[in-house]
Order: C-alpha cells, then sequence, then structure tokens
C-alpha cells in the first residue's frame, strides 16, 4: 500500500491488529500501535482500540493490554473481554475473574462470551461456589436456553470441581440437549471413575435418542474400563464397528486397546492394535502393561520391539511397563539392561518407579551389593522409600549387615518415617536377636511412631 503512496486509514490498521493477534506477531503489533499514537487514532475509535488491547492480550503481554484498555475514552464489553481472556489464555484464573469484577464496577453487565470466560476460571481454581453464583445469574438471564456453549462450559466447571451433581442438574435444566453437551457430562464420570454414572448416563442418552458420536463411545470406553464390566465394553465394542467409527478414528481404537488390556483379553487388544494405521506409545505401553500384569514378559518384550518396528520411540511409561515386566518375571539381567538402555540409548532420565523396579529387580535376585551401590549413587535426598525395599529383601535373604546400612541411611533420610524401623525390627527377630529388635522398638517408641495405627512394637511378625 506505501509503496503505491496509499495511506493506511482506522480501518486498515484495525485489519493489521487482528492480524497480528492471530499469528501473534507482538513486533508488528507494537510497531503498529507507535504509528496509532502518532496519528491520535486511539481515542477516536473504539474498535480500533479493541484491537489494540486484544493484540496484546492474544500476544501475552498482558501489562501493557491493561495500560492500554485504561487509556481507552470508552471501555466496552469487547476491550474488557479481551483482557479477561488474555488473563485466562495463561492460566491466570484469579486475575481472569478480578478483572471481570471491575468490569462490573465500570457498569458493564458479562455477555454469554464473558460469563464463559468466567465459569472457565472458576473451573481452573476450583471456585465452585462462585461458579454457582454465576450460574444463577445465567439462569435468571435465560442464556441457558438460548446458548448452548455455555451450557457445556458450565457443566465443564463443575466436572472440574468435582461437583457432578451440579453438572447433571444442568443438563436436565436444557431445554435441547445435544451430543456435545453429554459428551461433556460423559467424560467428566469417567475421568473420576464414576463408571456406573457414566453408563446410566449413556443409556439415558440412547433412551432421547441422542445421536451418538466417536467421542461418546470413547468415554463409555473408559467407563467400562474403570468398573471392569466386561460384557459391556464387548457390546459396545460391536456398537461401534456397526456406526462404522473404527475405520477412521485412531482415539477410538485406543481406548479399545486400553479396555481389553485392563480386562486382561490381551489377544483382543492385540488384533485391535493390528488393525491401526499408526500407533503412539501411549497405546504400546497399556499393551506392555497388560502383559506385564499377566506375567507375560516374552510378550512384553515383543510388543516392546515391534513399536520401535514400526517407528514409535518408547518414552518414559513405556519403560516403566517393560521393567514391571521384568519383574513380574523374575528376569533381573534383563531388566538391568533395559534400565541402562534407558539411559544411554534413549536419553531418558529415571525417575522413582524406575528405580523403584531395578531395587525390586535386585532384591528378588538377592544382588543387594548392587542394589547398595544403586543407592549410593543417587543423591543423599533423592527417593529415601528406596531404602524399604532394600530393608524388605535383606529381611528375605536374611541380610543383617546390609540390612543395618540401608536402617541407618534411611533414619539419616527421616527419623519420623516408620517403615524402616518396622523391617529393621524384624530383621532383627527373625535372626534370632530379640535384644537388637527391641533396641529397635525402643528407638522408634521415643519418636512415638506408628505403622498402620499401630506402634512400632506390636508389629512385629
Amino acid at each position: 500500500m506505501r509503496s503505491e503512496g496509499v495511506i493506511p486509514n482506522v480501518v486498515t490498521i484495525t485489519c493489521i491488529l487482528k492480524a497480528c493477534s492471530a499469528v501473534k506477531d507482538i513486533h508488528r503489533g507494537v510497531q503498529t500501535h507507535c504509528h496509532i499514537t502518532r496519528q491520535g487514532w486511539i481515542c477516536k475509535d473504539v474498535l480500533l482500540g479493541n484491537a489494540l488491547v486484544e493484540m496484546y492480550a492474544k500476544c501475552s503481554n498482558l501489562v501493557k493490554a491493561q495500560q492500554v484498555l485504561e487509556e481507552l475514552p470508552v471501555r466496552n464489553i469487547v476491550s474488557w473481554s479481551a483482557l479477561i481472556t488474555g488473563y485466562l489464555e495463561v492460566g491466570q484464573a484469579a486475575e481472569s475473574l478480578r478483572y471481570s469484577r471491575l468490569m462490573q464496577r465500570d457498569g458493564l453487565l458479562p455477555d454469554a462470551l464473558t460469563f464463559a470466560c468466567m465459569l472457565k476460571a472458576c473451573g481452573m481454581i476450583g471456585a465452585v461456589d462462585y461458579g454457582e453464583q454465576l450460574h444463577h445469574e445465567i439462569s435468571r438471564q435465560g442464556l441457558l436456553k438460548c446458548n448452548l456453549l455455555l451450557s457445556t462450559v458450565l457443566m465443564d466447571m463443575y466436572i472440574k470441581c468435582g461437583a457432578l451433581h451440579k453438572a447433571h442438574e444442568v443438563i436436565n435444566e436444557l431445554p435441547l440437549r445435544d451430543t456435545i453437551s453429554w459428551n461433556v457430562l460423559l467424560a467428566g464420570y469417567a475421568q473420576l471413575g464414576l463408571g456406573e454414572d457414566a453408563l446410566k448416563c449413556f443409556h439415558q442418552m440412547q433412551r432421547e435418542g441422542v445421536s451418538l458420536d466417536a467421542v461418546t463411545f470413547t468415554c463409555i470406553l473408559k467407563a467400562c474400563s474403570s468398573i471392569g464390566a466386561v460384557n459391556k465394553g464387548q457390546e459396545i465394542h460391536h456398537e461401534i464397528a456397526r456406526h462404522g467409527f473404527l475405520e477412521e478414528n485412531l482415539a477410538l481404537k485406543s481406548a479399545l486397546v486400553d479396555m481389553y488390556t485392563k480386562f486382561g483379553e490381551l489377544s483382543k487388544a492385540q488384533r485391535v492394535l493390528q488393525d491401526l494405521p499408526t500407533v503412539d506409545s501411549v497405546t504400546w505401553s497399556a499393551l506392555i502393561a497388560g502383559h506385564a500384569l499377566q506375567g507375560n514378559g516374552n510378550e512384553a518384550f515383543s510388543c516392546f520391539e515391534q513399536m520401535q518396528d514400526k517407528g514409535v520411540v518408547p518414552d518414559s511409561v513405556t519403560f516403566s511397563c517393560v521393567l514391571n515386566a521384568c519383574c513380574h518375571a523374575g528376569l533381573t539381567e534383563v531388566g538391568e539392561n533395559f534400565f541402562s538402555q534407558m539411559s544411554t540409548r534413549y536419553g531418558i532420565k529415571p525417575t522413582l518407579e524406575h528405580y523403584v523396579c531395578l531395587l525390586t529387580l535386585l532384591g528378588q535376585a538377592g544382588h543387594l551389593n548392587k542394589a547398595v551401590e544403586v543407592i549410593k549413587n543417587l543423591s543423599i535426598s533423592e527417593y529415601p522409600a528406596l531404602c524399604s525395599i532394600l530393608l524388605s529383601a535383606c529381611r528375605k535373604w536374611g541380610d543383617i549387615s546390609i540390612g543395618k546400612w540401608a536402617f541407618e541411611y534411611a533414619i539419616q533420610l527421616d527419623e519420623y518415617d516408620s517403615a524402616p524401623y518396622v523391617f529393621m525390627a524384624n530383621i532383627y527377630a527373625d535372626a534370632g536377636m530379640q535384644d537388637h529388635a527391641e533396641e529397635v522398638q525402643a528407638m522408634a517408641a521415643r519418636h512415638s511412631l506408628h505403622y498402620n495405627g499401630r506402634l512400632i512394637d506390636e508389629c512385629k511378625s
């Protein structure tokens, strides 16, 4: 435009700001702001001012967005909502709610969009009481009857706050209940492990003739998994196939694999997995975990190799599953090799869960000196729970010397943890060293330590 001698006007500049917002180009946005200031336009055009606030908010420069808002001669619902949404998008829910209150003090009432932002903020910080107040105001204004998106956000707020009964009340208020509304409620029940309630919702959807989509079936599969509803899960599988969803939905197939894995139906899980065009590490890990739980070490390792053959890189969770398979199968050397590969070949830093598996493997095999070296190589404050695993192994193998070292190391880390005292007292008692066992019990008594609700000296076995 400028090369052809065309001078941009307010409308052009507003469009440029919206483009900067869309691509989050803060540098170009600041340049445009400078041009607006030189022209003195900010006080003359409401739409331009709104676009400027939105640009800074979208680019996460909320301090500047706030400054621009304060400079505007006229602040309307659009400019306030841009700032409120900006704080919400960067996770500052409390600030988002604070500015929504300031907006109301400025004489402006929230519209459906602002209410939606406020409800999302309540869900993020668990402010269910304030969310309920908003619910009453939304109902009073009749917005629930004409805005399904707002009702969905309201239900999601209650679900995030753990008030599932309130979410169900919302759906019962709606004159029209669509698939999306029901799916939000189904997902909430499934995520919280309330499978029976999810199934009741599903049956109500069917009775009301609500259209079922892939999201509906994904949620209900998770619900079946959570309560072990094998027959219902298989029935849902047939229903999914009848609707033709399996041909096009990867998430749905992954949910099927996860469900059959949790049911222990690993051959069925494997068949579903083989039909998937692409499989992520989460799905492979679920199948490996299923084989691990059933003690099928070779099958778990085969899955581990297959996933890599298909170009899927194992992650931290995958290695936890593989190491668990080694523990269940008692394959110590194989497990040590996997543990070593995790960091040297795949660059994955071991977590507590990985170290627990390694210590369990070494303890099962009686490789107690190796276990000691593992613990010694960790930071002194890192993973004190590992000492309890070593103490348990020392009791199994009757190794008093290493048991004593592990006990002293454990209480050095946390002298108020009752578990090491119980293990050490039992190690001494098993060896017939009753005097030493009583000394450990006396140490625990001085700290008034209890184990499973009983005094330590009552827990000897």
